[in-house]
């Protein structure tokens, strides 16, 4: 997330990342200092770092640009391409998952949602929490995500998880069946929030809760792309105009605020 090329082209950056060679990368950081260019990568961690990098370029383009309330750029949607990157063994300490669940307090028997799911990262835990008498719908837009995700619940022997194709402005939620909608760093790619919301809005029991984890815009030491992170207020300016009531945010993550809004 905090790699920044000046590219060429795709396909050039492409052949930089394999060989190393100057044609493709004019200049490379990595989690904002400056290194030297290796002519391969020495460990796992730069791969993925380059990996990621490659599905933003070859992920196509976002309906909206920008935020029509906050005129906040909409990021890209990591397309297969970055499905390593999701679940790389660092995120366990940059992002605590297990922290940010407990802290939100998921209920033994709950019906939640994996709201941009991916691979699965968060399904599996959430998953676990709701148990056997709950169930965990995990939706995104890519197949492949799905397919993925799948393979994941299946072989941590989790059988409450259903997966959903959503669509860039539909979740394709069951109306007023959630306890809970959980979207972790996925609300910045979306190009069509306001229909998402709407619609997510649509699958929330009365009672039930919309919580994001974003990473903090405040805090200029969060090694991330500024169109990945989020401050309280643009989140807030954009959540609550589409039916939302702010309840709180929780600072207990290392990198991420834990937003929580009510219907």
């Amino acid at each position: 997330m905090s790699l920044l090329v000046k590219r060429k082209s795709a396909s050039s950056i492409l052949d930089g990342i394999i060989d190393g060679n100057r044609a493709g990368v004019s200049e490379m950081w990595i989690d904002g200092s400056r290194a030297r260019r290796p002519t391969r990568f020495s460990y796992p961690g730069e791969m993925r770092k380059a990996v990621w990098l490659l599905a933003l370029l070859l992920a196509p383009a976002p309906a909206q640009t920008v935020h029509p309330v906050t005129g906040r750029p909409i990021a890209v949607v990591m397309g297969m391409g970055g499905a390593d990157w999701l679940v790389r063994p660092e995120r366990e300490q940059e992002e605590a998952p297990d922290a940010a669940l407990d802290a939100i307090a998921i209920a033994r028997g709950s019906t939640v949602a994996d709201v941009g799911a991916g691979a699965g990262y968060f399904t599996w835990r959430l998953a676990a929490r709701v148990g056997p008498a709950g169930k965990v719908w995990a939706t995104d837009i890519q197949p492949e995500m799905l397919e993925l995700l799948r393979r994941n619940a299946d072989s941590r022997g989790f059988h409450n998880v259903e997966a959903v194709l959503g669509a860039a402005d539909n979740p394709r939620l069951p109306r007023a069946a959630l306890d809970l909608a959980l979207l972790v760093d996925v609300y910045h790619e979306f190009s069509e929030p306001q229909k998402m919301l709407r619609g997510i809005r649509a699958a929330l029991k009365p009672g039930g809760r919309l919580v994001l984890l974003e990473y903090r815009k405040e805090d200029p030491a969060v090694p991330i792309r500024a169109e990945h992170r989020m401050s309280v207020a643009e989140v807030r300016a954009e959540i609550e105009p589409e039916g939302f009531r702010f309840d709180k945010v929780l600072e207990t993550l290392p990198r991420q605020h834990i937003l929580i809004f009510r219907p």
